[in-house]
């Protein structure tokens, strides 16, 4: 059976009992929020915790009674019957409870900015980075989370040459910092006659939205122009200078928003570059904490091809975790979930086995 820090469990069984002791007690609106907020956050945790020492004792009880002479037949048979099962449900609530116990990525909770960019093979390219932003759309909306764009460069026969979008809710980045790298299509191209396979790429990055309190942005590092949009035509777009591009001078990103309103362009622009700057820290941090990058699913290295679209085979392979699922269509309808799992589920046992090397 698993090592489990006890003097851990115990500390946060007795912060929870602490947070429903003051929480009950009436305390003022802004400490109760604060409560609440907290409570949410041990109360799994503390509820497998209580259920593991409840099968604990349990199974000694179960074993007292084997080791006890005096015991009948039939008592002894019902504890011989009873006994692996509860070892098993022990078993199960210690993989639980240490999983629920891995240090959490300050983010996972974030909503989060979805960027996809098209990347060799042309107007197809382009094509499928407007697919993928369907279906992370559609997956959204399954989870009912928000989608709005930030800004969209148009592919010359449809889809994007570049999208750029935030998507709001709770617990958005947990479930898509897995899908930043390159996702390569194989298919056939509707203007190919011979029928000829095709295969192009888009690249996927998935940033946390960063707030202003993770961020700070100091005037002096950036230089704000103005320029004519370069959108579809009309009376707005040639008469008024729209468009926003912010240049963050000590690390040269850059970044542009051209809606039609020059205020909305600006909050939107500082909107990304707050949150690639907040990426770019973040990775810089991961790199110092591990050099082995294997142990971070999907963080790494963004030109890593991570996962293959066949359509004449109805296939997706994700080539991280070697998964291979032949439900393709229904992937692309947003159903992704089945994905989302494995890379997350890899990736937790990674820190868990990370973790038993530690504690050895």
């Amino acid at each position: 059976m698993a090592k489990l820090p006890v003097e851990k469990m115990r500390e946060l069984e007795r912060r929870f009992g602490e947070i429903e002791a003051r929480m009950s007690a009436g305390p003022a609106a802004d400490v109760y929020v604060k409560l609440a907020s907290e409570y949410s956050e041990l109360q799994p945790v503390v509820t497998k915790i209580r259920a593991y020492e409840k099968a604990m004792t349990e199974l000694a009880d179960i074993t007292a009674m084997l080791a006890d002479k005096s015991t009948d037949r039939e008592m002894r048979d019902l504890a011989e019957m009873e006994k692996p099962e509860v070892e098993a449900t022990i078993e199960a609530l210690e993989q639980e409870i240490q999983i629920l116990l891995l240090p959490k990525d300050a983010a996972d909770e974030k909503s989060a900015i979805l960027e996809i960019r098209a990347g060799t093979g042309g107007s197809e390219a382009a094509l499928f980075a407007g697919d993928l932003f369907r279906m992370y759309e559609r997956y959204a909306a399954g989870k009912g989370w928000r989608v709005e764009v930030l800004s969209a460069s148009d592919g010359e026969a449809g889809g994007f040459k570049e999208i750029i979008a935030t998507v709001s809710g709770r617990g958005v980045f947990s479930r898509l910092k897995f899908e930043s790298g390159v996702h390569r299509v194989q298919r056939v191209p509707e203007t190919e006659a011979s029928g000829r396979i095709h295969t192009s790429a888009a690249t996927v990055a998935v940033l946390p939205e960063a707030e202003d309190i993770d961020i700070e942005i100091r005037p002096e590092d950036i230089r704000i122009d103005t320029m004519r949009s370069s959108g579809a035509g009309g009376q707005h777009v040639n008469t008024t200078d729209s468009a926003v591009r912010i240049t963050h001078l000590p690390t040269g990103l850059v970044v542009t928003s051209s809606e039609k309103s020059q205020h909305q362009n600006r909050a939107k622009a500082m909107q990304v570059l707050r949150s690639r700057l907040y990426d770019m820290e973040r990775q810089r941090a991961d790199s110092e904490r591990s050099a082995d990058r294997k142990s971070q699913v999907g963080s790494g290295d963004r030109s890593e091809r991570i996962r293959t679209y066949n359509f004449p085979q109805g296939r997706l392979t994700d080539h991280r975790i070697n998964l291979t699922l032949y439900k393709l269509d229904r992937m692309m309808m947003g159903e992704i979930d089945e994905v989302v799992d494995a890379l997350l589920a890899d990736y937790q046992a990674s820190q868990l086995a990370l973790l038993g090397e530690q504690r050895g």
